[in-house]
């Protein structure tokens, strides 16, 4: 895969094709750490094609997203959807349902930080996803 924001934008291996039951599109994920001690939290690298997001879903110890590399969104049940660039930090509350993922015109990295576990639901409407703009 050749891609010159891509390869600017992670300092992980690219990893293997994330599971297509809780992913639309092509995304990947590289475990950077799945060390219980001392964080008893597991560390994923996840790279999302352009258009590429996860399911709603939701994790019961919550989770922190550190932003790496290109755009994406991430939403929150009930609330807006926001654009989110490289740099930001996104503390996910326990057991809020949301998802993240690029834009349509973007490559989209984050590291995700996820103690406990993640309880996967259904996927984001492609007709409304489609309508988002930054």
């Amino acid at each position: 895969m050749k891609n010159e924001h891509l390869n600017n934008s992670t300092i992980f291996p690219l990893g293997q094709k994330a599971n297509a039951a809780y992913f639309v599109g092509d995304a990947y994920l590289q475990m950077v750490s799945t060390d219980p001690a001392p964080l008893n939290a597991v560390i994923g690298n996840v790279t999302f094609a352009p258009g590429a997001r996860n399911n709603w879903h939701s994790h019961n110890v919550g989770q922190v997203l550190l932003v790496t590399g290109g755009e994406g969104w991430y939403q929150e049940e009930g609330k807006a959807a926001r654009l989110i660039t490289t740099g930001d930090v996104i503390n996910i509350p326990p057991n809020v349902k949301h998802w993240h993922g690029a834009t349509n015109d973007s490559w989209f990295v984050h590291l995700a930080i996820t103690p406990g576990e993640t309880q996967w639901l259904e996927p984001v409407d492609n007709e409304w996803y489609n309508q988002l703009s930054m």
